[in-house]
C-alpha cells in the first residue's frame, strides 16, 4: 500500500524531478525541500517558518535533514534568517532587466524605490587592464565611483564603475552620488548609450564586499561586468556590479537570428 508520508508524494515533474540522481532513490533532504515549497506558498511572505522541531516531527526526519533542505532555500532565497529572532519567508527577488537600463529604471519599473549609499569617488590611473577596455592609455586618468546598491533601504549589491576622465572632467564635482549615474549621463551631459557587452557570472563576495552589502561571504554572488560605448563605438565606461544571489535575478528577451 502506499504511503501518506510527505516524502512519498513526489511527482514526476515540477522541481522535485531535477533533485532524483539516476539511480532514482530522492535524497530524503531534497524531498523536504520540496514539502518546504508548499510550506512557503501556504504561509507567505514575511511569516516565520516552524521551528525545527516542528519540522522534524512533521516529515518524520532528522534535524540534519531539516537543516540541510532549509540551508538550500535560504541561499536561493526562498527563505532568511533573522538572527536571534527565526527563518521566515523572503520577499520574492528582485527582477533586473539585462538591457541598457540604469539600475534605477529597473527597480522602478517594479514599484520598488532604489537607493546607494557612496563609498568611493575617486580621480585615478586607469591601469593596464582597464586602460585596455576603454581604449585609453594606462596612465590615463579615470573617475571610479563606487556604491552600496539598496533596494527599499534593504542593501542588495555593490557597483563599482570607471569612466574616462576626459569624456566626463567635472563628474567628480557635479554628480550627486546618491542619484541615477545614467540618468545624469543622458539629461545633463547628453551621453547616448548606443551599446554595450555584458558578462554574468557567479562568484563568492570577499571578506570587504561582504561587509559593505551586510552579507555572508558563504551565499552566492552574482557579478556583472559591463563596457558600454556611444554612438561612435569608443567605450567610455566600464562596470562591475556584485548583486546578491539570494535577492536578485535578471530576465532578458531574445530574438530569433535569421
Amino acid at each position: 500500500m502506499p504511503t501518506s508520508s510527505p516524502l512519498s508524494r513526489l511527482s514526476a515533474d515540477g522541481p522535485v524531478r531535477d533533485g532524483i540522481p539516476d539511480h532514482g532513490r530522492v535524497p530524503r533532504y531534497y524531498a523536504v525541500k520540496v514539502e518546504l515549497l508548499a510550506v512557503i506558498a501556504e504561509l507567505g511572505e514575511g511569516s516565520a517558518l516552524p521551528t525545527e522541531r516542528e519540522l522534524c516531527e512533521r516529515f518524520e526526519v532528522s534535524r540534519a535533514t531539516v537543516r540541510q533542505a532549509v540551508g538550500e532555500l535560504v541561499l536561493e532565497g526562498r527563505l532568511s534568517r533573522r538572527q536571534g529572532s527565526g527563518t521566515y519567508v523572503a520577499a520574492p527577488k528582485l527582477v533586473q532587466p539585462l538591457a541598457l537600463v540604469s539600475y534605477t529604471e529597473g527597480l522602478r519599473r517594479q514599484g520598488i524605490r532604489p537607493g546607494r549609499s557612496l563609498i568611493t569617488l575617486e580621480r585615478r590611473a586607469a591601469g593596464t587592464g582597464l586602460a585596455a577596455d576603454l581604449r585609453i592609455e594606462p596612465a590615463a586618468e579615470v573617475i571610479h565611483l563606487e556604491r552600496v546598491l539598496l533596494a527599499d533601504d534593504e542593501r542588495v549589491g555593490l557597483e563599482s564603475t570607471f569612466l574616462r576622465a576626459d569624456r566626463f572632467p567635472t563628474l567628480p564635482e557635479d554628480f550627486d552620488p546618491e542619484q541615477s549615474l545614467y540618468a545624469f549621463l543622458r539629461d545633463e551631459l547628453g551621453v547616448v548609450f548606443d551599446g554595450a557587452e555584458e558578462r554574468v557570472e557567479t562568484v563568492l563576495a570577499t571578506p570587504r564586499e561582504a561587509l559593505l552589502i551586510g552579507t555572508n561571504p558563504a551565499l552566492p554572488m552574482l557579478l556583472m561586468h559591463r563596457v558600454s560605448w556611444g554612438p561612435d563605438g569608443e567605450p567610455f565606461e566600464r562596470v562591475r556590479s556584485l548583486y546578491r544571489g539570494d535577492r536578485l535575478s535578471f530576465v532578458t528577451r531574445l530574438n530569433r537570428v535569421e
